[in-house]
């Protein structure tokens, strides 16, 4: 099989697979239905394009369609012309983000959402979109879209199910994880859905209280660019920026992942200009945000798609679903779909990975569950940004407060041995060495004054010289260097010299722009850890030689 033939069967599979899955999306975002199949004609089209990456299947994506649910419900109906065009909004506010992120070469964003963080943040969006889905298989009414209250008011009317729509939603889930496990090649998601259709129409099922998603609009999208004056899209920007978050790091961690299965090579910054036009053309084709989906890349990938064709397949297969085949559609039962995503946003929760989080790193562990806590209580929006605050949090933290060590000599060799700081610890009679393992900033300049401190006021025998080991040190800011200052020019006072080993030439640069070198001469700085450990030896022995002072100037 020619890999041209290969990549074409792939994207018919990746259709027959995919389809009832963007449909199903469209019940999360709040969006009629035929703006699923919207995006997945266009917007691969753009990406295939201009993308870089050769596998990466960019359309609808249920973190986002959950994002836009969460921040655009309150301001207009779910469906309403209205809320279809602040979405289209979104979506063309995600593109000129993403064009600025290629602009500026913003790849390394992507960095900011740890694969911990980004766990817990799909998890909980996971535990949101399947507890969303449950009041309409079960065919209860409910009025909020929290979590926590549709659990509550799922409880409180169960009396009232529906026992026709629970039926089907059972069979429909049943079905997907029966195929799953024993049909993986057949796509049993298109099969199910074909076969709820039929069922429909033949058995009247809308008539016997039974929802269906009711007329599609069939026939291309309207291609226009949407507007909806300036106070509205001021408000949308927040949503637009929590998209692009997920955009940027769920797609080029995707596209990273896969391309290293293939040894292959991705420009992360051509992966988001790529992205941006997808996001354009979804804006002016009037259907939602677009994203580089994992699931759906990895189902190309296992159906053999080796390049872009693949998705440009799928385009095609969508707009021939557009043009003769909306019409049938209306028979869909809502329940059908709700399962469908239902199990989507299940997978989503990836409990295998959170759980091999704990052992390795505690700490985390409770990170992952922290934000998925908050993506399920107080929304995927403020949830994406709560994930951002607290990796970075966790880093500044780490920064805040870093090992700090005392080095001592092993016996016979000239390497280190470490014990953590504590009151009594030395190196030798009269000499400490000390390892600060983070760059020095204002916030923990304070932790190096006070262990230094610590250490000379508590030492065994009097100390008279002091080895900072600087090789995790590459920058000092202002607040610390005028602290270092005031700390050496201290220790002088006392007679205990202070010697830097390990030294890089981008520290030194911050030191003699700091003026440190005003305080301690340039000699007290080696590059070596060595060099400074004997230099402050000989103090101590006695036979340490002075500088010679510098030429008298002629004239």
């Amino acid at each position: 099989m020619t890999a041209v033939c290969r990549d074409v069967l792939a994207g018919i599979t990746l259709a027959s697979v995919n389809i009832p899955q963007v449909l199903g999306y469209t019940r999360i975002a709040g969006m009629p239905a035929v703006t699923g199949l919207y995006t997945v004609l266009l917007p691969p089209l753009a990406f295939a394009l201009l993308g870089s990456s050769k596998h990466l299947v960019v359309a609808a994506d249920s973190a986002t369609a959950a994002i836009l649910a969460s921040a655009l419900a309150p301001l207009a109906a779910p469906g309403s012309p209205q809320y279809v065009q602040m979405v289209s909004v979104v979506a063309l506010l995600c593109a000129a983000f993403l064009l600025v992120g290629r602009l500026f070469r913003l790849g390394f964003l992507a960095d900011f959402l740890s694969r911990t963080v980004l766990a817990g943040f799909l998890a909980g969006v996971g535990i949101q979109v399947s507890v969303t889905m449950l009041p309409e298989m079960l065919g209860i009414a409910t009025a909020s879209r929290n979590p926590v209250v549709i659990l509550f008011e799922m409880l409180k009317n169960v009396t009232h199910l529906h026992e026709l729509t629970a039926g089907i939603a059972l069979l429909t889930v049943l079905s997907l994880v029966a195929g799953r496990r024993f049909l993986p090649r057949v796509p049993v998601p298109l099969l199910v859905v074909v076969a709820s259709i039929i069922a429909s129409r033949v058995l009247y099922l809308g008539s016997q209280g039974v929802a269906t998603i009711g007329p599609v609009a069939g026939g291309l999208p309207d291609i226009h660019l949407p507007f909806i004056g300036w106070d509205k899209t001021v408000v949308l920007l927040p949503a637009a920026a929590s998209c692009v978050f997920v955009i940027i790091a769920q797609s080029i961690a995707t596209s990273r992942s896969f391309a290293g299965v293939f040894h292959e090579k991705t420009d992360a910054n051509a992966d988001i200009l790529g992205l941006s036009a997808a996001n354009l053309a979804a804006a002016v084709s009037g259907t939602f945000t677009v994203n580089g989906s994992p699931t759906q890349t990895a189902m190309a990938v296992r159906s053999g798609a080796r390049s872009q064709l693949a998705q440009v397949t799928f385009a095609a297969v969508a707009f021939g679903v557009l043009l003769f085949l909306t019409g049938p559609l209306e028979y869909l039962p809502r329940c059908v779909l709700s399962a469908v995503v239902f199990l989507v946003a299940v997978d989503m929760i990836d409990v295998r990975t959170i759980r091999a989080i704990r052992p390795e790193s505690p700490g985390e562990f409770r990170l992952a569950l922290v934000t998925a806590a908050a993506v399920v209580g107080i929304g995927v929006q403020q949830g994406i940004f709560l994930a951002i605050a607290l990796s970075l949090f966790r880093h500044v933290r780490h920064s805040y407060e870093p090992h700090t060590t005392v080095l001592r000599q092993e016996q016979d060799s000239r390497g280190f041995e470490a014990d953590p700081v504590a009151p009594g610890e030395e190196t030798e009679p009269g000499l400490l060495i000390y390892r600060f393992s983070a760059d020095l900033f204002y916030a923990n300049c304070i932790r190096f004054e006070a262990d230094i401190t610590t250490l000379i006021d508590h030492a065994p025998d009097p100390v008279r010289c002091i080895v900072v080991d600087a090789s995790a040190m590459t920058d000092i800011d202002y607040s610390a260097a005028e602290a270092l200052r005031g700390l050496l020019s201290g220790l002088k006072d006392r007679g205990i010299s202070v010697w830097f080993g390990r030294v890089s030439p981008y520290l030194m640069a911050d030191m003699t722009r700091h003026r440190i070198t005003t305080v301690l001469e340039p000699q007290h700085f080696f590059p070596t850890l060595h060099k400074a450990v004997n230099a402050a030896r000989a103090v101590i022995n006695g036979t340490h030689q002075p500088p010679l002072p510098p030429p008298p100037s002629v004239g």
